[in-house]
């Protein structure tokens, strides 16, 4: 069923609250941001037909079984920690959501959301649609304010990021990102309502509200990991971010400062690099090249640095095999990719999980796209467990106060809508 709304921002409203009632359910909406390879302007997949959750050793080979078993739209997320499977890694920091390592589900009902056009993929499309439009909103349950709390002080961050850069010095490893987790215990939200002001404090063009089984992912990541579109693989890592100001002309000189800061510069051409050479496991050879090198993306909060890399995908590789052979995203992990990912399981002191992972879609005509899951908080409503990371990349020249800063800066959005004061 496909018909056409006035007001499409209500429609969208009303639908995701309708959905929300569902024990499943996946909303990535990219609010209307300009992106050559958007599909749609929104998704939500609701209700679980089939599910498949795994925990890493067999996750791939098992979502592959799974989507050759229900061929239409499935969506779900891949966890960071799925690296112990792709590569000879161990995970031994505590994991306090104990959310699994992937999971995917086949939707009941499909709402697809382009421009004014709905359409309604399922069961009863016409009853469906007279709900969402007859839905009644009601105001969402004030949170009030959230106690979070840091797995490191602002010393221990210092101290930590000052050895990691030593292992710079030595020649392990060129640039990581190291990652620090607030979390808060006994802690009763509103998710739909936090996802709702995340979005509207920090719209994104990969924001996404994700409910199964009482777990939440409340997510206004500005960053594609990877899609597919025909036989073309896009990446389009981020490195390199600058605050906003409400002055135009300051705002502008500072788009030009991050331009041509000589850091942010070299943190996102090292990821390139990687990035290309992820690519070359899934391309035709000579395919990879980089369409846009240091793009500037200016969001609500922050401006950020954004290349575009692209690749011709072989015909021998499926859809699965291409995520796996680019996973975990070269942004969150650093180069050379395994030394980076060891030495941070040694420096963190929590699990990334879902953080630092991917949600997004496989469609029914073969193409997919997954974000980078950041600034994100991730929810148990079970053990009433609440938790975020933010993390930067360190470089030599990296200096670690401006490090700690920066994750209070790309953190922001989530401390307001928590009601948390930014200096933690």
């Amino acid at each position: 069923m496909i018909t056409e709304v006035t007001n499409v921002a209500l429609f969208k409203q009303k639908a995701l609250a309708w959905a929300a009632k569902s024990d499943t359910l996946c909303y990535l909406d990219s609010n209307s941001f300009n992106d050559p390879y958007g599909k749609f302007d929104t998704i939500i997949a609701i209700g679980a037909k089939a599910e498949l959750t795994a925990n890493a050793g067999e996750a791939f080979a098992r979502l592959s079984e799974f989507k050759n078993a229900y061929p239409g739209w499935i969506t779900g997320f891949f966890s960071y920690d799925l690296k112990n499977e792709i590569e000879h890694l161990h995970s031994t920091n505590p994991h306090h959501l104990n959310f699994p390592d992937l999971y995917f589900f086949a939707p009941e009902t499909l709402i697809r959301i382009k421009g004014n056009a709905i359409e309604i993929i399922g069961d009863n499309a016409a009853n469906i649609f007279e709900q969402i439009t007859r839905f009644e909103l009601v105001p969402g349950t004030r949170t009030n304010p959230v106690h979070l709390q840091p797995r490191f002080s602002r010393a221990e961050y210092v101290e930590t990021v000052e050895k990691i850069q030593q292992h710079i010095v030595r020649g392990d490893i060129y640039v990581t990102n190291f990652c620090q987790e607030f979390y808060a215990e006994d802690t009763e939200i509103d998710p739909l309502s936090i996802f709702q002001n995340l979005n509207g404090v920090s719209p994104t063009p990969f924001s996404t509200f994700f409910k199964w089984k009482g777990n939440y992912i409340m997510c206004a990541s500005p960053e594609r990991f990877l899609a597919k579109r025909g036989n073309k693989l896009i990446s389009q890592p981020i490195k390199g971010t600058a605050r906003r100001d409400a002055d135009e002309a300051i705002d502008k000189t500072i788009i030009e400062e991050l331009r041509n800061h000589p850091k942010e510069l070299q943190e996102n051409v090292m990821i390139v690099d990687l990035v290309r050479n992820d690519l070359t496991h899934s391309a035709v050879p000579g395919t990879v090249k980089t369409e846009e090198l240091y793009g500037i993306q200016s969001f609500k909060q922050v401006h950020q640095m954004v290349s575009t890399v692209v690749c011709e995908l072989r015909d021998d590789v499926s859809a699965v095999e291409a995520i796996k052979n680019t996973f975990p995203m070269g942004s969150m992990t650093g180069a050379p990719k395994i030394s980076a990912m060891q030495l941070m399981e040694r420096y963190e002191r929590s699990k990334r999980g879902v953080y630092s992972g991917a949600v997004g879609y496989f469609s029914a005509d073969g193409d997919f796209d997954f974000n980078v899951v950041i600034r994100t908080l991730l929810y148990n409503s079970a053990k009433k467990y609440l938790s975020f990371h933010v993390g930067s990349a360190i470089t030599y020249h990296a200096g670690a106060e401006a490090e700690y800063n920066e994750c209070l800066l790309k953190a922001k959005a989530i401390l307001e809508v928590l009601g948390t004061n930014v200096k933690i």
